[in-house]
């Protein structure tokens, strides 16, 4: 797979194919859930 080389996304509304690296910022991803509405996310496992 090419990713992320290929499908990086700098977080605006810009041609990702002809972004430079300074076109890239930083992202906050929130997660929300209360008592009621469960989050389920899975992770893989990196090894060495």
């Amino acid at each position: 797979t090419w990713f992320p080389l290929v499908d990086r996304n700098p977080q605006k509304f810009i041609n990702i194919y002809t972004a430079s690296d300074s076109d890239f910022q930083k992202a906050n991803i929130k997660i929300y859930h209360d008592a009621v509405n469960q989050t389920k996310f899975i992770l893989p496992i990196l090894t060495k």
